[in-house]
């Protein structure tokens, strides 16, 4: 049998790749990428449709594949434009297809948007760096996405956006004081699990997100000047290296979530294994 093949729909155009590859982190398709084959024996694909027009390898279709998942982006689902609504029709594919979907930021709102949601910018301001206090409700603790997950982590974060309308056939499953933090949604036949944060970032990309987004942070206030947000930056790279750190984990407010990497990628690795795997073995 061959190995299970997953689609990852790169959100980013490519100068926004270029800029985090030139601050220090990863191109976000073959991020995302890297870690699901950390995670499994996979082969991926990567599309890039805020660049152009969706192209699948010769002779391969959407139903071919075992999952497809959606990477975060710095765009803004709002602002519209033909390299956001290629993503949005996408999901629209996915979810048509049947095959499981997952999406980390904007994975979620895109498929959001493509199931009849609404998105808009969180009045309660940007989140970066680490989203803390995430409860998992009770909806949350029963779906298989958050096994093994701590009721209560942090996980790394950034976004200024948030979901203001759910689609129907939505199922909340975790939330913070910023917002809506995890979903399920059942939309046509697909089912998609959909988390706000970033369970695939590093603490060195989230480092090298803060580099490359200085001047927005800087005019709003999140650091007060650079020489604290380069403080961060290099607290973060510590943390990369040594993620129990007493003192930072102290500082930063981090717990085991942040702290075990089993734990960190819970959310894709269940996926991984109770969607993803089981699809396969179904299709032969």
């Amino acid at each position: 049998m061959t190995r299970p093949r997953v689609l990852v729909i790169d959100g980013n155009r490519a100068a926004t790749r270029e800029a985090q590859v030139a601050a220090g982190g990863t191109p976000s398709g073959e991020g995302y990428v890297r870690v699901l084959q950390q995670l499994a024996a996979l082969d991926c694909d990567i599309v890039r449709p805020a660049d152009g027009e969706v192209q699948l390898p010769a002779g391969v279709g959407l139903a071919d594949y075992d999952g497809v998942a959606i990477t975060g982006s710095a765009l803004n689902i709002y602002d519209g434009g033909a390299h956001i609504e290629r993503q949005i029709e996408l999901a629209r594919a996915v979810f048509a297809s049947g095959v499981p979907f997952f999406g980390s930021c904007w994975g979620m709102q895109v498929a959001v948007t493509a199931s009849g949601g609404r998105v808009r910018v969180n009045p309660l301001g940007r989140e970066f760096g680490f989203a803390r206090r995430i409860t998992v409700n009770d909806a949350g603790r029963a779906h298989p996405m958050f096994g093994g997950k701590p009721a209560v982590f942090e996980a790394v974060t950034v976004h200024k956006d948030d979901i203001e309308i759910l689609p129907p056939g939505a199922l909340e499953l975790a939330a913070s004081d910023m917002g809506l933090q995890a979903i399920e949604l059942r939309h046509g036949r697909g089912t998609f699990w959909g988390v706000q944060y970033h369970p695939e970032y590093s603490c060195a990309e989230i480092a090298a997100t803060a580099k490359r987004y200085a001047p927005v942070l800087l005019e709003e206030g999140l650091f007060a000047d650079r020489a604290e947000l380069d403080a961060w930056v290099g607290e973060l790279q510590t943390l990369q290296r040594s993620p129990q750190d007493p003192r930072l984990c102290w500082k930063h407010g981090l717990g085991p979530a942040m702290q075990d990497q089993n734990l960190k990628l819970a959310e894709l690795r269940n996926w991984l294994e109770l969607r993803v795997l089981p699809w396969r073995q179904q299709r032969g």
